[in-house]
């Protein structure tokens, strides 16, 4: 994925979330995955999927037990 790409997949979350601290941050020597922050906080990896010609992404968000005492 290249700067334009994440640039647009940010702009997305942003307004699917209604928050503009998302980020979608390109992931060191990886160019089909980025990683998904809000503020400073690592939340999730948006994968891309480029099989048979058709372009599409899947976010993968684990949540842990811990996360949820709070």
């Amino acid at each position: 994925m290249d700067k334009t790409e994440l640039a647009k997949l940010q702009d997305y979350f942003r307004r699917l979330f209604n928050n503009n601290t998302i980020k979608v941050v390109a992931r060191p020597k990886k160019t089909d995955s980025a990683e998904v922050m809000i503020g400073d906080e690592f939340v999730g990896i948006l994968s891309l999927d480029d099989e048979d010609g058709d372009r599409s992404y899947a976010f993968n968000m684990s949540i842990l037990d811990v996360d949820l005492e709070g």
